[in-house]
């Protein structure tokens, strides 16, 4: 009896409980896919939503939504929901005892796997260090640290960005890449300062990845510390407890930050608490933004506008005697999104002479904020510009989640040009040498080194990324006729990406595009310009640098040949560049590699146009060609033509800049966590840690290292050297730290040796030939 009285109990409560989903779900279930998970919500319960386009009925239905039901309400639905959510899990987990089919196993960090990014979800977890101890530990160290020139915050309006999509940890959890050759990036990097990682785990910890992308553009990354709901009260009263406990926890998230080498935290406390409490909450947001300080110079401690000096989650929308006092412990804050158009200035006013480190939140999906969000996103930018505070910018991968059309691509740039018409640009480069740039946006379908496609395979890794252009088209004798794209479906000299440009163009005629905009100051040593170019027929390209004075001098530098007269008249000067044959490129993809050295010194280096424009010598001989074929008639007034070129990659250094790469004999490579598995197809299969270590030598000026495998057939030597070039090679992936591992690697029947070669790559793009790399020797087990 007492089995059917739960049953029917419970077919009452699921009943009661799907009226209360139906009403408060109406609007997301036609209008929006099933995303209910409740997320922090200040004025209106927030939730994630992939939207479409809404009608005038959808749009009444979702106003009355938001004006009738109270946040209260909503709530309490959640309570109720969570706690039928929790009977359903209780029963589920009863019946799963009966079951027959295994479940698989939990995560358990200290095994050996495929290493990722994970936040961690308990205090005990922060306590214990045991992140230190888990296996994906050393593959999430960040290998790129932030320039010197951005430890220090600018003294102007900045924005940050805070990353929240989809729960975080998405693609981006891969350490050493992932599949998906169309995940989520961000490459607009020159119009950010800071970049926040969001989660709604306690600890969200910044995958490696945005970290070394932010860092190289000069972009600082936060984490994120965030307690809500009842889970979040009860954690607040452990952290809370007494002012040793939130002295250890706050040092224990500096301990993580500096380890990891990312630049400080978020904190977001969205629970009501005692405000008893309250003097232990303000000596845990001191400490840590005083040991975070300590440990790392220019890191940042910003407290998130939620919970207030009374205790109580009241969101106040704007800087004031309420929220103020967490404001001067820390080093900014970042204001909820639904504020008024006068709360800005007010804001400012009440920050004195640190009106920068107000950021002012923007929701861009729209969720009551200032201006709506979304396309409209700069209606809020340009009123925070006026009244010259900083920015926050919430979810811009709305545009990813919400498939804007008409692509991915397409609708980013749209979105961020948005950005940058409202404040313009805030971040320049090239500041310092080398600088490099192979336009990879972190994703692709194929993969390139020096010239050379070593794989087919789709992928993503946003560590992969390097510099960004900014393409502006706005320059040249011919401004519309070409489309200037970052392409990843051709071939690339480098990584997965070129920036193609094609369209039409006449034969005397020119195009020239910005792509980086620097401050790179130079003296009497001068400077080595490498680009590779790919074109079809006459269409060529060539570089026009600006410079500038102290005086405000300004000189432009045309690097190109075989051009007009036309084209050469237009700049100061023209350095013809050398032109490397295929053997010395190291390319039989077409690709053709330019090369100069120039001196300006006592000058900055501000700008880097591509010039687009036709082959004297191939146009004259094609109207050679024509005319004799048209009996003479003149054809100096042709017509326009096609024109198509890529541009594979550019590196600007100086002479000493070279890479010099260390004999393979410098390096220790080990193995290590090794196992083997049998198939029913007779393969095996090979799991294994590989962890390479330079002798007596700094090996963190490598940025990035290319693992091999050559399959071998007959025994090799360890120290046998026989030319990879007469070996298959295969691909397995880029490392950024000097350690990589492979999971279930297949290894034939007939394969006696496995031979893991791992290729230096140097800050200037270049890559240590295959032969001369250090490598690690493995047999196959049982042959």
């Amino acid at each position: 009896m007492a089995v059917d009285f739960n049953l029917t109990a419970l077919l009452i409560t699921s009943f009661i409980v799907f009226i209360l989903i139906f009403i408060f779900n109406l609007y997301l279930l036609i209008h929006f896919y099933l995303r209910s998970f409740f997320i922090k919500q200040k004025n209106d319960i927030e939730w994630k939503q992939t939207q479409i386009n809404s009608n005038s009925l959808s749009n009444s239905i979702k106003l009355l939504l938001l004006r009738f039901i109270k946040r209260e309400t909503l709530i309490s639905i959640r309570n109720f929901i969570q706690s039928f959510q929790s009977l359903m899990e209780s029963e589920q987990e009863h019946q799963s005892l009966i079951e027959t089919s295994p479940s698989p196993p939990p995560f358990d960090p200290l095994k050996p796997a495929i290493p990722i990014s994970y936040p961690l979800k308990t205090l005990e977890e922060l306590e214990s260090r045991s992140y230190f101890k888990s296996f994906h530990y050393p593959f999430n160290i960040s290998s790129t640290p932030l320039p010197t020139y951005s430890s220090s915050a600018p003294s102007r309006p900045r924005i940050l960005v805070c990353h929240d999509m989809a729960g975080g940890y998405g693609d981006d959890k891969w350490v050493q890449g992932g599949t998906n050759e169309g995940a989520y990036a961000i490459w607009h990097w020159y119009l950010i300062d800071v970049f926040v990682y969001f989660s709604h785990s306690l600890v969200a910890i910044p995958p490696p990845c945005w970290i070394n992308t932010a860092h190289k553009h000069g972009v600082k990354v936060l984490g994120t510390f965030i307690t809500e709901w009842d889970e979040g009260r009860a954690i607040c009263n452990t952290l809370l407890l007494t002012k040793e406990s939130a002295e250890m926890y706050a040092e224990r998230l500096t301990e993580l930050a500096v380890a990891l080498g990312f630049d400080g935290w978020l904190i977001n406390m969205e629970v009501n608490l005692d405000v008893g409490q309250i003097p232990n909450l303000k000596v845990f947001v001191n400490h840590l933004t005083q040991t975070m300080h300590s440990s790392m110079p220019g890191s940042l401690v910003i407290w998130y506008d939620s919970v207030t000096v009374d205790g109580n989650l009241d969101w106040q929308n704007q800087l004031n005697d309420k929220n103020k006092p967490f404001f001067d412990l820390s080093d900014g804050i970042f204001i909820n999104y639904t504020w008024q158009e006068d709360y800005p200035k007010l804001s400012a006013a009440v920050a004195g002479d640190r009106k920068f480190d107000v950021y002012m939140g923007i929701d861009v999906w729209g969720r009551n904020t200032y201006g709506g969000g979304q396309w409209t996103t700069n209606v809020a930018l340009d009123v925070l510009k006026k009244d010259d505070v900083s920015a926050a910018i919430f979810a811009p991968a709305w545009v990813y989640e919400s498939n804007q059309p008409p692509d991915f691509q397409t609708a980013q740039n749209r979105w961020w040009g948005l950005v940058e018409k409202s404040w313009r640009i805030l971040n320049y480069y090239p500041k310092v040498l080398p600088f490099y740039s192979n336009f990879d946006q972190g994703h692709g379908y194929h993969f390139s080194v020096d010239g050379q496609q070593i794989s087919n395979d789709p992928w993503c890794n946003i560590s992969c990324q390097s510099f960004q252009p900014v393409i502006d088209n706005s320059v040249g004798s011919s401004p519309d006729a070409i489309q200037v794209m970052v392409n990843f479906k051709d071939a690339s000299f480098s990584g997965g990406g070129n920036l193609t440009f094609k369209g039409t163009l006449k034969d005397s005629a020119y195009h020239t595009t910005g792509i980086f905009r620097g401050e790179l100051p130079l003296d009497d040593v001068p400077i080595h310009i490498t680009y590779s170019v790919k074109s079809d027929g006459s269409s060529l390209l060539g570089l026009s640098l600006e410079f500038s004075s102290d005086d405000n001098k300004r000189t432009s530098i045309l690097l190109a040949s075989d051009c007009m007269n036309e084209l050469t008249s237009k700049f100061d000067k023209v350095a013809i560049p050398r032109q490397l044959n295929a053997r010395d490129a190291q390319t039989d993809e077409g690709w053709i590699l330019q090369e100069s050295s120039i001196s300006m010194n006592g000058y900055t280096l501000t700008q880097i146009h591509i010039v687009c424009y036709k082959s004297k010598l191939e146009l004259n001989n094609m109207k050679l060609k024509q005319a004799r074929k048209l009996g003479g008639i003149d054809l100096a007034q042709a017509g326009p033509s096609e024109f198509f070129a890529s541009l594979g990659h550019i590196t600007i250094k100086t002479p000493d800049q070279n890479s010099d790469f260390p004999p393979s004999t410098s390096w220790v490579v080990e193995g290590q966590n090794i196992s083997w598995a049998s198939r029913s197809s007779g393969n095996n299969t090979l799991s294994i840690k590989i962890v390479w270590t330079l002798k007596g030598g700094d090996s963190s000026r490598f940025p990035s290292y290319n693992i091999y495998v050559v399959k071998q057939a007959k025994k090799v030597l360890q120290n046998q050297d026989v030319p990879i070039s007469k070996l298959n090679e295969e691909y397995i992936a880029v490392a950024r730290v000097r350690t990589v591992y492979i999971s279930d690697l297949v290894v034939p029947p007939g394969i006696l040796d496995l031979k893991f070669i791992i290729q230096v790559c140097g800050p200037d793009g270049a890559c240590q030939n295959l032969n001369s790399c250090p490598a690690l020797l493995v047999d196959v087990k049982g042959q």
